[in-house]
């Protein structure tokens, strides 16, 4: 299954390093990445596959939700299919 990982937060040193290695520690790949810097903010969208994952979903989303607050980012994982069907016009 695919899914959209965010982060949004003040930029420091190592966030994607950070989220990238939690994702890999779970079997999860990134599949795609966009990430800017707008003034002094991190915005961050990736697509991954989480058909390889040694958690269920929820366990992921809690990891990441966990690293995001010790990072200082609002991190979140959301379903693609979810994700579409919210952003549909």
């Amino acid at each position: 299954m695919r899914a959209i990982v965010t982060a949004i937060g003040k930029d420091t040193v190592g966030i994607i390093a950070s989220l990238c290695s939690l994702l890999a520690s779970y079997g999860v790949n990134v599949l795609d990445i966009s990430q800017t810097v707008m003034q002094s903010y991190f915005t961050m969208i990736m697509m991954v596959d989480t058909s390889g994952c040694s958690v269920d979903f929820k366990g992921l989303s809690e990891a990441l939700s966990a690293l995001g607050r010790d990072l200082s980012v609002d991190v979140r994982i959301q379903r693609e299919d979810i994700f579409e069907a919210m952003h549909r016009i």
